[in-house]
């Protein structure tokens, strides 16, 4: 039995779709939600529901109930999800799962910025469960970029603090490849896997790939971290996350989301989606 936590997020219903393709039986996969009537596409599809949310530690023993491996797709509410994620490794010990595997976030152990700690903190615990496992350090996803090409556009320019900093940014859809490779896979056991898209590139190069593409001149604005959080606030983020993010444009000027470790195309079994392709699709709607 394969359970996916988050499976109605964007990443977790990749993951699933990507074991059906790949052949694994629905019934050997467990949707594990919070919300079970978001999943009802899935069980359509024959893939049991269960109910697991993370601030209920209660739900997560029958969530897990027969698991044998299981992919922990990392919590969204940044400030909690040490405490969200201890109650997932804590019910995966206590079901006997055989394999954990966790995405993480590229360069753990090294990374700087902020949104790194909780991802230190995570393995910390996985490491510490005795649980076979293995760690998905994901580096960005290509639609953070690409997913709000129309603002982008109505205003003309990339905004952000990432200076000549290189991103190997890949898009979910590729990182939910590997996951699934290695949830049916073997010989991954405690293995750490440092993914990131095939080509890395700039804010700069993303900006002219945008203009390429569309017609329309886009540049990309470097701006001091505190302007940049600034300007997402005024574009409606909450002050917090906002300044989250300028955060790890640092990084990546600092280099710290850029890899050629080639894992990411070694485990999707296929090279990563380019920016060309991401930004061409988005343009498409």
């Amino acid at each position: 039995m394969i359970v996916v936590t988050g499976a109605t997020g964007l990443l977790g219903r990749l993951v699933v779709t990507e074991l059906l393709d790949r052949g694994v039986p629905a019934q050997q996969i467990v949707a594990a939600v919070r919300t079970p009537e978001k999943a009802a596409d899935l069980a359509a599809r024959g893939v049991l529901v269960r109910e697991a949310d993370y601030d209920r530690p209660e739900t997560l023993t029958g969530a897990l109930a027969g698991a044998e491996r299981l992919l922990l797709v990392s919590a969204n509410e940044v400030g909690r999800r040490v405490a969200q994620h201890r109650a997932v490794i804590d019910a995966a010990v206590a079901a006997g799962v055989r394999l954990i595997a966790y995405t993480s976030v590229l360069k753990a152990d090294t990374a700087t910025f902020g949104l790194a700690a909780e991802h230190q903190a995570t393995e910390e615990l996985i490491r510490a469960s005795g649980l076979p496992y293995v760690l998905l350090r994901n580096g960005w996803y290509t639609e953070n970029y690409t997913g709000h090409l129309a603002t982008t556009l109505q205003h003309g320019a990339v905004l952000g603090s990432a200076g000549a900093g290189r991103v190997a940014a890949a898009t979910r859809a590729d990182y939910a490849a590997a996951a699934a490779a290695v949830l049916t896979g073997d010989g991954h056991q405690n293995a750490v896997y440092e993914l990131g898209g095939d080509e890395p590139f700039t804010m700069a190069e993303l900006a002219a790939e945008i203009t390429r593409q569309s017609g329309t001149e886009v540049v990309y604005r470097d701006l001091p971290a505190e302007e940049y959080a600034t300007a997402l606030v005024a574009a409606g983020l909450p002050e917090p996350y906002a300044a989250t993010l300028a955060e790890c444009d640092r990084g990546i000027a600092r280099g710290e989301l850029t890899t050629d470790s080639g894992d990411l195309r070694r485990l999707a079994g296929r090279p990563t989606t380019t920016l060309a392709d991401a930004v061409a699709v988005a343009l498409k709607g």
